[in-house]
């Protein structure tokens, strides 16, 4: 297949807030153009957007998949639904046995000990045996794949070390936990340090959000009363900090669709043409990226945003992010940054197109909100909704697919 990618940019303004904090509990910052900016990690925006999959019903469940160290206990549970007869214990015996069988390392988790005064101290760090074993590291599973996982263990359930002694079934419990990907490791990949071959590799590369603009972190010194004070007793309950920032982000993520064509593989449903799945998979990332929000500290600042302009190039050159655009900081001299931001866009994309671009293979389409994203409007072809923005993107990544390479 011809390598062809889609480049989802976007300018998001948020109020007071700490979308994505740091180890010392301040909004998460960097410097460029020699300015210190306000960041969002593309961890926290690829979380994000993960989970506006579900929430939103952008893709079904059975497309989804599950990253956790308890495996073990996850597939024990889909053995059971698989297997009524099997007993919770039996189940996970089965599910350690079989999740061994893949490559996977897992062990049984520690926890501190309770200690008393005047105990022996020697084992700060026990291991408990009636804990179940546990991955030593996040493990990423379709909904498919634990099926799979669960149905083989049923198969082997009467002697299961005999089972996975069979040359055959080793292989095939190697086959099952990588074919058949979910959407989002399609999109997100997966990564296993110690067992490589059961990497995938992303489809999708998201960057760090930065702000359009020098941002200063600021602190809000807040107090909080107790309701059964008396009159007698003045003063705060509760008294402390919290660091916030606010700015106009300059968002950019990546989707390689050959490569999330490659990683579906098999997980392309029987009942439907090869180019569906990868349609409804860049739908789901376009949309889920777009609308998504990072929730820290959502409930102290209510944050609620989306972006004031979208712009999404599917091109068949490589990816390109315009975040040299803001290499010199936005001013904002009349008080507002999205309008001097659109500005830039505006002249800086015609100009990196011009010289690196392939305008006859190139296509873009642009959504916008409000008087102060007018200069983008001749960017591309302007969609209305998210919805037609959503659609026509899929249109053409369909068109694409099907053309021969």
């Amino acid at each position: 297949m011809n390598r062809f990618y889609l480049d989802v940019h976007a300018l998001q303004t948020v109020p007071p807030s700490n979308l994505n904090r740091d180890d010392t509990g301040s909004p998460k910052s960097s410097v460029y153009g020699g300015a210190p900016r306000a960041r969002v990690s593309s961890q926290a925006w690829k979380k994000a957007t993960r989970d506006y999959f579900g929430a939103k019903n952008l893709l079904d469940p059975s497309e989804l998949g599950v990253r956790t160290k308890k495996v073990v206990e996850v597939l024990a549970d889909r053995i059971r639904e698989h297997d009524a007869s099997v007993t919770e214990s039996d189940a996970l015996e089965l599910a350690a046995e079989v999740v061994a069988a893949t490559g996977l390392k897992i062990e049984v988790p520690k926890r501190k000990s309770s200690k008393k005064a005047g105990a022996d101290d020697a084992g700060a760090d026990e291991e408990t045996q009636d804990r179940p074993p546990q991955a030593k590291y996040l493990v990423f599973l379709s909904t498919r794949q634990l099926d799979g996982l669960a149905r083989f263990a049923v198969e082997g359930a009467a002697d299961i070390a005999k089972f996975l002694k069979d040359k055959d079934n080793k292989a095939r419990v190697k086959q099952i936990a990588d074919t058949r990907h979910s959407v989002d490791i399609a999109l997100f990949g997966r990564m296993v340090a110690d067992s490589t071959d059961f990497n995938v590799d992303a489809a999708v590369q998201v960057a760090h959000a930065i702000s359009v603009h020098r941002v200063d972190n600021e602190s809000d010194y807040y107090t909080a009363v107790d309701d059964h004070n008396k009159d007698s007793e003045p003063g705060a309950g509760m008294i402390g900090t919290v660091d916030f920032n606010s700015a106009t982000l300059y968002r950019y993520a990546a989707l390689g669709i050959h490569q999330l064509a490659a990683n579906l593989g098999e997980g392309l449903r029987e009942d439907e043409s090869k180019i569906t799945p990868v349609r409804r998979a860049a739908e789901a990332f376009i949309q889920g990226f777009v609308e998504s929000l990072p929730t820290g500290k959502i409930n102290t600042f209510g944050h609620h945003t989306l972006p004031d302009a979208v712009v999404v190039k599917l091109r068949t050159t490589r990816p390109v992010s315009f975040v040299a655009a803001f290499e010199e900081p936005v001013r904002g001299d009349l008080g507002g940054h999205v309008s001097e931001a659109c500005a830039r866009l505006a002249e800086y994309i015609p100009d990196v197109e011009r010289a690196y671009g392939d305008e006859g293979s190139t296509l873009t389409w642009v959504l916008r909100v409000g008087p102060n994203t007018r200069k983008l409007a001749d960017i591309g072809t302007e969609s209305a909704s998210i919805g037609e923005l959503v659609a026509s993107v899929g249109q053409a990544v369909a068109e694409r697919l099907e053309k021969p390479e």
